[in-house]
C-alpha cells in the first residue's frame, strides 16, 4: 500500500467528501515547491488518467496518485489532528530526509524538487 490514512483523517475526509458532488476520490501526490524543494497536493478527484495514475483504497477511501509520484510518497502516512486551534491533517513520509517547519515542504534522497526562493 502506497498510503496510509488513519481512523482520524478517514473520518475527516469522509465528511469533506460529503460535501462534493459526484464520486470523488482523494487525489494525493507531491509538487515543485515550498521551502524544501517539493510540497504535498491533496484534493479531491472526479476523473482519473489510467495511464499516469494509480488507484487504491485506504481506510475505505479511494485514492488516486500519480505514478511519478509513487516512490516519492511510498509509505506516507496521512493523519488528522485537533488541538485548541482546530484541526489539520498532518504527513508523514518515511522518504523525507528534510522538512520545513511546518512540515509541509520536503525532499527525499532521489528528489530535491525546487525550493522555493520566496520562503
Amino acid at each position: 500500500m502506497i498510503l496510509n490514512i488513519t481512523e482520524a483523517a478517514s473520518h475527516q475526509i469522509k465528511e469533506m467528501m460529503k460535501e462534493e458532488e459526484g464520486e470523488v476520490r482523494l487525489r494525493f501526490g507531491v509538487k515543485g515547491g515550498g521551502c524544501s524543494g517539493l510540497s504535498y497536493a491533496m484534493g479531491f478527484e472526479d476523473e482519473i488518467n489510467e495511464e499516469l495514475d494509480l488507484v487504491e483504497e485506504s481506510s475505505g477511501i479511494p485514492v488516486v496518485i500519480n505514478r511519478q509520484d509513487a516512490a516519492i510518497v511510498e509509505g506516507t502516512t496521512i493523519d488528522f489532528k485537533q488541538n485548541m486551534m482546530g484541526g489539520g491533517f498532518t504527513i508523514d513520509n518515511p522518504n523525507a530526509i528534510v522538512s520545513c517547519g511546518c512540515g509541509s515542504s520536503f525532499k527525499t534522497a532521489t528528489n530535491a524538487g525546487t525550493p522555493d526562493p520566496n520562503c
